[in-house]
């Protein structure tokens, strides 16, 4: 499909990026991972060495981690690493669907299958403004690659301009339910955090009315959008970075403009937009970063600067 989709499902409308094929709105988990191409197991494999003319098997502290269904060779892991296959990402959602309290909506796998995950939307979403739109989602990822565990996010999506947060559903905001590939994912642990989601979205839904009652001065914002996206030149030279620029842009143009307008709300989406739908070569390579990726982050820092502006406003 592209280079960092490999395969993707998604239910209803097509979305603002155009990547993936369309399936029934009415999939259970199970049957998602099967429309998304997503119903393959991994194992792990030992290093070989070519001796003589020969492959042999080599003694080593790593190993390889492998998709089953082509041979592919994800990663080179740890001895000690324990493979949590794709259906776990799915099976989790079982029951919040058969309650239904969540609806799949999207699921598939990226850089040839190194990051899997399956995204399900949350009946619940609040509107503000006179009709600013936001819906729930959740977010589960399972990574077959070194260095990341499984986690799980809260990811509010804004109706009128997709724009997307992804959110710790616990404590901190730069944390995430996190499951080491140490041990089996615990299911009962995941689902305990899943269950958040709806606090979660009550404290979004405040911190988003709050932006939307205080209103920038252009000198505010201005210095909002520096600190977001700082710019590259000498030291103690001011100018805008490109991206800066884009969000001023964004400011007078992006969609949804009429609410709350001059708002700490706007400022907010007018740095989610641009990292959602410019930032970045192409839609590719945006869909992996607005989840996963460099603007991800950014956006989350974008949010805490603009609540403590808007607290000095």
């Amino acid at each position: 499909m592209s280079h960092n989709v490999e395969t993707m499902a998604y239910a209803n409308e097509t979305p603002w990026h155009g990547l993936g094929f369309s399936v029934a709105d009415s999939l259970t988990p199970a049957e998602m991972m099967i429309a998304s191409k997503t119903n393959w197991t991994v194992s792990l494999a030992p290093v070989f060495k070519k001796i003589n003319g020969e492959y042999l098997p080599v003694e080593s502290n790593n190993t390889l981690l492998v998709r089953d269904s082509d041979g592919a060779e994800l990663d080179m892991v740890g001895t000690d690493w324990v493979p949590n296959q794709n259906e776990v990402a799915f099976e989790l959602f079982d029951e919040f669907v058969q309650k239904g309290d969540m609806k799949m909506e999207t699921a598939g796998s990226l850089q040839g299958g190194k990051i899997v995950w399956a995204m399900a939307k949350v009946r619940s979403g609040f509107t503000l403004f006179g009709g600013d739109r936001v819906e729930s989602y959740l977010l589960f990822t399972n990574p077959h690659k070194y260095g990341w565990s499984i986690s799980a996010l809260y990811t509010p999506v804004r109706v009128v301009c997709n724009n997307t947060l992804t959110m710790a559903l616990g404590g901190k905001a730069n944390t995430i339910f996190k499951s080491s590939h140490r041990k089996a994912v615990d299911l009962n642990e995941v689902k305990e955090v899943l269950g958040l989601a709806q606090k979660k979205q009550d404290r979004y839904c405040e911190l988003a009315s709050f932006l939307g009652s205080k209103e920038y001065s252009d000198e505010a914002v201005l210095d909002f959008f520096n600190q977001v996206f700082p710019s590259m030149s000498a030291k103690g030279e001011k100018k805008e970075s490109r991206n800066a620029k884009q969000a001023i842009l964004a400011l007078a143009h992006q969609p949804g403009i009429e609410y709350a307008p001059n708002s700490w709300w706007q400022a907010l989406n007018a740095v989610t937009y641009v990292t959602d739908h410019i930032m970045g070569r192409n839609a590719d390579n945006r869909v992996y970063n607005m989840w996963m990726g460099t603007t991800k982050d950014t956006k989350l820092r974008a949010a805490e600067l603009a609540a403590d502006f808007a607290k000095a406003a």
